[in-house]
């Protein structure tokens, strides 16, 4: 594959930026279906806001981005300014939009899902230049924002348990509750099929898959990064899981795999076109990079779940794993050591920090 400089997203086959949207779009039905039949009027309310939020305020910055023409008529002006928009320029902003609702409790308040749904769009994707020019996922960059600057909202002290929007059986952990007792409030089955609180998209693991399988068959969503995640995360997590429940290694890893926004991140945040890099190998350390920080983040940060917080950290880096003077698309076997023996630290680091060989 010959690298070319373009503007993002970076297309890897021949196919178009709005046949892959539209396959997002559609692999995350069973996600919003779920949603809605598991959190009723309150899924369907949140999703309608963040999608006006989101695809009005990316409609308003791209009239306000383009010159109108030197008509004295107002309206002929107006209509000049979005001669250039697209159906891509709704898309984008939906896909965005869908996202951040399913990362949120279905309680949140309407005000705080604005507030969101808008601070994502602007400062996440708009302020680097709206479609395809953004460094950060919008949706975890509105999702973070909230959860800092409206904490109480997420804590379970607001209203119930349904605000808590990290993985809530993953809160049970990090109350010093033993991992028995948590597998017992929440059987492995009801975190499969979604029969827990949390976030309206992130609980049903079996729709999270079906959504993702459809990406991966339509090739919109690339493997790698996803295989190097998941792979990353089960390695670690099983190390861990060796160490504090060795009679349950399998499933204590399955508990932190179906728990939290981990699946649903790597199938539709993760895999983000925009915000992952374009090279294979730059696939992998992404992917890699990705997995490590939501270990670290849920074994000793402050926090129980950190998808968010290891993507956005990481699409810090993204234009640096893609710096075209030592970034290359090919697979190198001093490459698939490098990978192994980072693997292997990272491991070292996580067994040793929950207390390995002691």
């Amino acid at each position: 594959m010959q690298i070319v400089k373009q503007t993002s997203p970076y297309i890897r086959k021949q196919v178009s930026t709005k046949r892959m949207m539209i396959d997002v779009l559609i692999a995350l039905i069973p996600v919003v279906a779920f949603s809605i039949y598991r959190f009723g009027w309150d899924s369907v309310l949140r999703i309608v806001v963040s999608l006006v939020t989101m695809i009005g305020l990316e409609a308003i910055a791209f009239g306000m981005m383009n010159k109108p023409n030197k008509s004295e008529k107002f309206f002929d002006r107006l209509k000049s300014r979005y001669e250039k928009f697209t159906v891509n320029n709704i898309t984008a902003p939906a896909i965005s939009a869908i996202i951040f609702a399913m990362i949120i409790p279905s309680k949140l308040p309407i005000y705080a899902v604005v507030v969101g749904a808008g601070f994502g769009i602007v400062v996440g994707k708009l302020l680097f230049g709206g479609l395809g020019s953004n460094i950060f996922n919008p949706a975890a960059v509105g999702r973070i924002f909230i959860a800092l600057a409206l904490t109480d909202m997420f804590s379970g002290t607001y209203v119930g348990v349904d605000l808590v929007a990290g993985g809530t059986a993953l809160t049970t952990l990090r109350t010093g509750l033993l991992f028995p007792q948590a597998l017992n409030s929440y059987p492995l089955i009801d975190l499969f099929m979604g029969n827990v609180p949390g976030s309206m998209g992130e609980i049903s693991a079996l729709a999270i898959i079906i959504g993702g399988i459809y990406l991966l068959i339509r090739r919109s969503a690339d493997y790698r990064v996803v295989l190097s995640t998941v792979l990353t995360f089960v390695v670690l997590i099983v190390l861990v899981g060796l160490k504090l429940y060795p009679g349950q290694v399998i499933e204590y890893t399955l508990f932190h795999v179906l728990s939290g926004g981990l699946l649903f991140g790597v199938v539709f945040m993760v895999t983000d076109p925009v915000t992952s890099p374009v090279t294979r190998p730059g696939r992998w350390i992404y992917g890699l990079m990705i997995g490590a920080l939501v270990v670290l983040i849920r074994l000793f940060g402050a926090y129980p779940e950190g998808v968010a917080f290891a993507l956005l950290f990481c699409n810090m880096f993204v234009p640096l794993i893609d710096y075209p003077k030592w970034s290359t698309d090919k697979i190198k076997p001093a490459f698939v050591g490098s990978y192994i023996v980072l693997l292997i630290i990272l491991g070292l680091v996580v067994f040793f920090g929950v207390g390995g060989v002691a």
